[in-house]
């Protein structure tokens, strides 16, 4: 390369997270050092001055598609710049094929001098030994230090998943980020509100696209334009108007989040490799699931029944917003798919009934046939059986009602909670009370650092203590508002006079029909029940 008389130069400056993550090179590396580090050679060049200072903030050295590196890239192949300098190769980029195309041909082929100051490499003196081996060990070295920062990256991101910290940009509609520790989520009241009407329309049989077209009909704003409401600068693939609007595949996202169960869970994308941008979804069992980080807004049994919709046939007839009440809870007792619902007409009269879904297709399972009045007339009985059986059991229902939790464990546990109130306090008393002891000369200097430490260890661990008991009894609480409300849908059961699609929701978990005609009902809140007629009946023993 020639020499020219005079150089326009294009003083590139970049910094990259990576550079900040790492740490130790983030003082070195940022914008101000290397802007002075350039000025501060040109000051000594009288054939050189700086055409423009081209900054890219932020982004990272694998990634040449940046905006001021592309600015400046135009200004060369304008012939507006004859001379490139950076502080270093790593600036240019941290690709080792792209930064050696650049160096040893783009830059030549548009007679551009480059200079990287402190790799003491300039391609007007430069010879075939620095050009061709030294410059492209460099970029080499640079490439798998972007290596090793991602990998570092990844790891960092694993721990904080698997401790159960959100580290998302933006939290899943229905939450809010804690203001006092952003990787902690909190309910969003109102947003929260709307994901319960979602699940709890799903379970009176509502269509997805019914339930998005229902939100839309009542103004309710989509997650995405709810997020920008709030101020948030929130943008996805998934919008495809200027105003995003509810839509069917909007709403299966929610119901199908396990989130709303108080799991968080991360880890469901990952980029192809630290090259590329593309993010390409991971497999279930790979995703980092942690549970109780945050509260519940649905609970599991609303958000089991609905994963089982989801997977029933739950189209609408023609003209309906909903699904026959059955969906989701009749199945074939012999093969157990799911029975379908079929019409026969004949002179003017119409019967309804249901067989197995196997038999339709010629799978080789029976039919199973049974009318739709008699599925209901057995169904009534035997709920209202059920319920008799339960509320006939004074006991039952009295331990229930007083909701005496494993025999007094919500005494034990508030009793244990105020003794760790008073061992916390006697703590956080005798450390405050070391600073007079030293004063008056009761104990020595040391004495005071030993017991000083000591105190705020236990003080700590009886801190953490009082925590986790306080979630103990919380969670205690909790099971009891929610058998209660459980009991009281029982002693509902037997004024109830016809079977309709909330009768089901409410008591049914699954119906079995069998081909001679048996049918078997799983309530939902059988075994909570059936439990605690076992411990009334253990205790009535002892006594």
């Amino acid at each position: 390369m020639k020499a020219k008389d005079f150089y326009n130069v294009a003083a590139y400056l970049r910094l990259s997270r990576d550079d900040i993550f790492d740490g130790g090179g983030a003082e070195s590396n940022s914008i101000r050092s290397q802007r002075e580090l350039i000025r501060s050679f040109l000051i000594k060049q009288d054939n050189m001055a700086i055409y423009d200072y081209y900054v890219d903030d932020g982004w990272s050295g694998t990634d040449f598609d940046r905006p001021s590196f592309q600015r400046m890239m135009e200004d060369v192949e304008n012939g507006r710049v004859n001379c490139v300098i950076v502080k270093d190769l790593s600036r240019l980029g941290r690709d080792y094929i792209e930064a050696g195309k650049l160096i040893q041909k783009t830059f030549p082929a548009f007679s551009v001098r480059f200079i990287a100051l402190n790799d003491n490499f300039d391609s007007l003196t430069a010879d075939f030994h620095a050009t061709y081996f030294l410059i492209p060990l460099k970029n080499f070295i640079n490439d798998a230090y972007c290596s090793d920062i991602s990998k570092k990256v990844r790891s960092h991101q694993r721990i904080k998943w698997e401790k159960g910290e959100f580290i998302g940009a933006f939290a899943v509609y229905g939450y809010r980020k804690d203001p006092k520790n952003r990787n902690r989520l909190i309910v969003d009241a109102y947003a929260a509100t709307v994901v319960k009407k979602i699940f709890a329309w799903k379970i009176a049989g509502f269509t997805n696209l019914a339930i998005a077209e229902k939100l839309n009909g009542l103004g309710i704003l989509s997650p995405m334009e709810y997020k920008k409401s709030q101020g948030e600068n929130f943008s996805t693939g998934f919008a495809i108007h200027v105003a995003a609007k509810w839509s069917a595949v909007a709403v299966k996202r929610i119901l199908t989040n396990e989130m709303y169960l108080g799991i968080m869970v991360q880890g469901k994308r990952e980029r192809v490799s630290y090259k590329v941008k593309r993010l390409s979804e991971k497999p279930e069992a790979r995703w980092v699931r942690v549970a109780d980080t945050h509260e519940a807004v649905v609970s599991a049994e609303d958000f089991e029944l609905v994963q089982r919709l989801l997977k029933s046939d739950g189209r609408a007839s023609k003209g309906e917003n909903s699904c026959h009440m059955f969906t989701g809870f009749l199945y074939c007792g012999d093969c157990g798919e799911p029975m379908i619902r079929r019409v026969s007409r004949y002179k003017g009269t119409e019967k309804v009934y249901f067989i197995c879904a196997s038999k339709n297709r010629g799978a080789g399972c029976s039919r199973h046939s049974i009318l739709e009045e008699e599925l209901k007339y057995v169904l009534l009985t035997g709920l209202r059986l059920q319920s008799f059986l339960f509320l006939d059991h004074e006991n039952v229902r009295v331990r229930i009602e007083k909701m005496e939790v494993s025999d007094g464990e919500v005494a034990v546990f508030v009793r244990e909670l105020k003794r760790l109130y008073r061992e916390r306090e006697l703590y956080r008393s005798l450390g405050s009370g070391l600073c007079e002891d030293l004063k008056k000369g009761i104990i020595t200097e040391e004495d005071f650092r030993d017991f000083h430490r000591i105190y705020e260890v236990r003080y700590h661990e009886t801190e953490e203590a009082v925590r986790r008991q306080e979630e103990m009894v919380r969670k205690l609480f909790q099971a009891r508002t929610q058998a209660e409300k459980k009991l009281e849908k029982m002693k509902t059961l037997p004024e109830i006079t016809e079977i309709d699609r909330d009768v089901l929701t409410a008591f049914v978990d699954r119906i079995h029909v069998f081909e001679d005609k048996r049918v078997f009902v799983k309530l939902r809140f059988k075994d909570m029940f059936a439990d605690t007629i076992r411990k009334d009946s253990a205790a009535r023993e002892v006594t």
